[in-house]
């Protein structure tokens, strides 16, 4: 069995201690996970700090070199992280998993590699000059969820070094391994302590928020987490980063066909099993065609297979870990005793693994906790709705504000509609489909701040403002 071992300075290092991380899909040992203590990521973080400032003075063409060789080496092992990411996160190798996964990661890295903070001029004039510069923050600290943990490293790790920070990175205990491997791979081609990654479970993330020598905290995952983060962060006044959990609403106009957009909803909503932040989690479709969509969505649902990742015709994998297999458990049975009505699914076997079957759930409102809550996984609630204004309320009655989408033949009408919802991102016919030239980020209680393309890249500068 391997053991993992933390990466600092450029090294691995062997722990006291480790931790069993498992493949959901039935419960064997995939390898074990080193328990970083605070010595441990006090020697990180002043890897990090040392780095930083050669890092930071790096010309900007010789690092947007290195970040097109992190690029190129993470896709060069594509194979094997993609099979160690099945392994512990359950999602298959094939369709949206793994390997679009790893894939995801490459073209984000080298699409960051690419972005430019040119100094702005604000004014030149005979009275004066007045420039903007920006600057690297120092050491960021990353922390990185279970549900898409290459890929969001990547997120992460990427616009932090492209605009000359270091990082320390602690992914989820739940999948620690394939986020080690490629730390691993990117010290092969960075100086020593740009990037460094140190795994544990209950309060290192905690520690990691609050420590003094990092000047700021990029964090995906729950809201109830993120505020813990941000509590964590004050005593530093730390700059944040949030991207945190949402209950995306899609809504279904009348004149949309319920044949041509069942596949765009079953992946808006059931990409990575459920279990992405701005998947589609809430469906409200208009009455007149609420049964045809209904049909057409569960004709199509029914045709995927679900199984163990590694077989190469799984479409959907098990859910990661049991806690969330439990919650998505509970909320359909919820549902059903406020007189939802399955359509597909509702009925898990008893293993072995975290299976849960694609299901869908219609005759349900808000109210309910499987509309009302963040499910996180394979279940749809499909809620019958008569006019486009009870559908906006309904939608904008939620105290999280990732994304939504809006589905009709008539764009414009789609996009007047789409622009009373009150989230960050809106998609028109598709849902979830976020891309690296385009600002991503959460309102209300889905985060603050931004992801992706240059926005995104500011987030990891601060501004200094020169007056000739």
């Amino acid at each position: 069995m391997t053991h993992y071992g933390l990466v600092i300075n450029g090294k691995k290092l062997q722990t006291a201690q480790y931790a069993e991380v498992r493949n959901p899909a039935d419960g064997a040992v995939v390898g074990m996970m080193p328990l970083a203590t605070q010595m441990y990521l006090d020697k990180a973080v002043a890897a990090a700090a040392t780095a930083f400032p050669a890092w930071a003075a790096t010309p900007d063409a010789e690092r947007q070199a290195l970040c097109h060789k992190v690029a190129d080496i993470i896709e060069t092992h594509t194979e094997e992280l993609a099979e160690l990411l099945t392994l512990e996160q359950g999602k298959p190798l094939n369709g949206l998993g793994s390997r679009f996964e790893i894939g995801g990661a490459v073209a984000w890295a080298r699409a960051t590699a690419d972005l430019t903070l040119s100094v702005e001029i604000l004014q030149d004039t005979p009275e004066g000059r007045v420039e903007l510069h920006r600057k690297p923050i120092g050491v960021v600290g990353s922390i990185t969820p279970w549900n898409w943990p290459v890929m969001i490293a990547c997120w992460h790790v990427l616009p932090a070094i492209r605009a000359g920070n270091t990082v320390v990175n602690k992914p989820s205990s739940l999948t620690p391994l394939s986020t080690i491997r490629m730390v691993e791979l990117m010290n092969e081609v960075l100086p020593p302590g740009v990037i460094n990654v140190v795994t544990g479970e209950g309060g290192l993330g905690g520690q990691l928020s609050s420590h003094p020598g990092i000047s700021k905290v990029v964090f995906t995952g729950s809201t109830p987490v993120g505020k813990k983060v941000m509590e964590a962060a004050s005593g530093t006044l730390k700059r944040l980063t949030l991207e945190l959990g949402g209950n995306d609403a899609g809504i279904v106009l009348p004149d949309a066909d319920p044949q041509a957009i069942a596949e765009g909803l079953f992946w808006g909503a059931f990409i990575n099993n459920g279990q992405t932040c701005a998947a589609l989690k809430r469906l409200y479709v208009h009455d007149s065609i609420h049964d045809a969509v209904c049909d057409a969505l569960t004709a199509y649902a029914s045709q995927v297979k679900v199984g163990d990742g590694l077989l190469e015709d799984s479409i959907l994998g098990p859910v990661q870990n049991e806690k969330q297999l439990a919650l998505v458990r509970e909320l359909v049975e919820d549902a059903k005793l406020h007189g939802g009505k399955v359509l597909l699914g509702g009925n898990p076997g008893n293993g072995p693994g975290f299976f849960y079957p694609v299901t869908l759930v219609s005759n349900v409102d808000n109210g309910i906790r499987l509309v009302d809550e963040e499910q996180f996984g394979p279940a749809l609630p499909i809620i019958r709705y008569g006019t486009v204004e009870e559908a906006v309320a309904k939608a904008n009655d939620c105290p999280f504000g990732l994304g939504g989408s809006v589905w009709s033949k008539d764009i414009e009408a789609a996009k007047a509609v789409a622009t009373r919802l009150e989230c960050g991102s809106v998609w028109i016919n598709k849902h979830g489909a976020v891309q690296p030239n385009a600002p991503f980020g959460g309102v209300k209680q889905s985060g603050m701040g931004v992801e992706f393309g240059v926005e995104g890249l500011k987030e990891f500068t601060t501004i200094q403002t020169l007056l000739v």
